[in-house]
This record gives structure tokens, C-alpha cells and sequence, in this order.
């Protein structure tokens, strides 16, 4: 199987389901935004690969179930109005995001002043996807009552997570943060 289809080369592409539309539309634009954000946590995620902590695992483990599910938010996304999504999310991911930016949280220093993205090369990856994590957020905002509200929360709380990652990752990892001064 060829990996070109040359179907999208006069700027448009298929939903799920087989419709076309622009590659500029904003349906498009959401899900491939997950899709930037998914890799972006993948290139936060090889930062680690030749470091040694103890929580790294679990890191990886927690992450791994999110690129997951960025695909399924990704493919609801992509599914027009009115049809079938072979792929939702459950009350109980955004649950499992709140548990771990509650855990992580707790160990690190409180807020009291604004964090500029940095530090170690996976905390700032991680900053970087929390960004884009955002942009998704509002590109699934803008396509109105057609969005699950659980894709929707499902962003703002992942976004939450990205932002406790890139501290914990750095604390964990002797990265200081960088703070904006009066």
C-alpha cells in the first residue's frame, strides 16, 4: 500500500465517513491539531529516553494511554455531524487526567509567580504541547454544538496536565524554573 493517495492535492481531504472538505477547515484544523499535540508529547517523551528516574515509567505508561486517546479525540473530530463515532471518550479519562495533575502537583513548589517555558529538553517539549493542546481546545471550541463536551474537557484538563508534566519533569530532572519578574 502507497502511502501518497494524491486525492488531497487540490486542497481537500476526507472525513471520517468518506466527505471532503477544504484542508483549511476549522473540523481539520482541530484534529490535526491533537495530531500536533500527540507528537509533540512523543518528542517530549524521547527527551527522556536516556535519563534515569524512578518515575519515569510511569511518565511513560500515563502518556502512552493519552497519545491514545488523542487519537480517538482526534477521530471524533473528524467525524461529521450526525454520524456515528466509532471512538468517544469516558467521564473516567478526564478523571484519571485530574488524579495525576493532582499528584504531580503536590510536589512541586506553589505558583507564585508566572513560569516561563524551559528547562530540561522534555519540560520545554512538554510546555510546547501544552500550547498546542490549547490551540486544539479552541479549534474544537469553534465548531460550536458539533463538538462532544467531553472532547472538550478532555483538552482543557490534558492542557492542565502538559503544564504540571513540564514542572514535574524538570523538578525530577534538576531543570530550574525560570520565572517572570516584575
Amino acid at each position: 500500500m502507497k502511502i501518497y493517495t494524491k486525492t488531497g492535492d487540490k486542497g481537500t481531504t476526507s472525513l471520517v465517513y468518506g466527505q471532503r472538505v477544504a484542508k483549511n477547515d476549522i473540523r481539520v484544523e482541530a484534529y490535526g491539531t491533537c495530531d500536533e499535540t500527540n507528537s509533540m508529547i512523543g518528542l517530549a517523551l524521547s527527551y527522556l529516553n536516556k535519563e534515569n528516574f524512578q518515575e519515569k515509567e510511569i511518565i511513560e505508561k500515563v502518556y502512552h494511554k493519552i497519545q491514545t486517546n488523542l487519537f480517538h479525540v482526534g477521530a471524533e473530530l473528524a467525524t461529521p455531524k450526525g454520524k456515528e463515532v466509532k471512538w468517544s471518550l469516558k467521564p473516567e479519562d478526564i478523571e484519571e487526567l485530574e488524579r495525576y495533575i493532582d499528584a504531580w502537583d503536590q510536589t512541586l513548589p506553589q505558583l507564585t509567580n508566572f513560569i516561563l517555558p524551559g528547562g530540561h529538553p522534555s519540560g520545554a517539549a512538554f510546555h510546547v504541547a501544552r500550547t498546542t493542546a490549547r490551540r486544539a481546545e479552541r479549534c474544537a471550541v469553534a465548531l460550536g454544538d458539533d463538538v462532544n463536551p467531553l472532547v472538550l474537557a478532555y483538552l482543557n484538563r490534558l492542557s492542565d496536565l502538559l503544564f504540571v508534566t513540564a514542572r514535574y519533569v524538570n523538578q525530577l530532572l534538576g531543570a530550574n524554573e525560570k520565572t517572570l519578574h516584575s
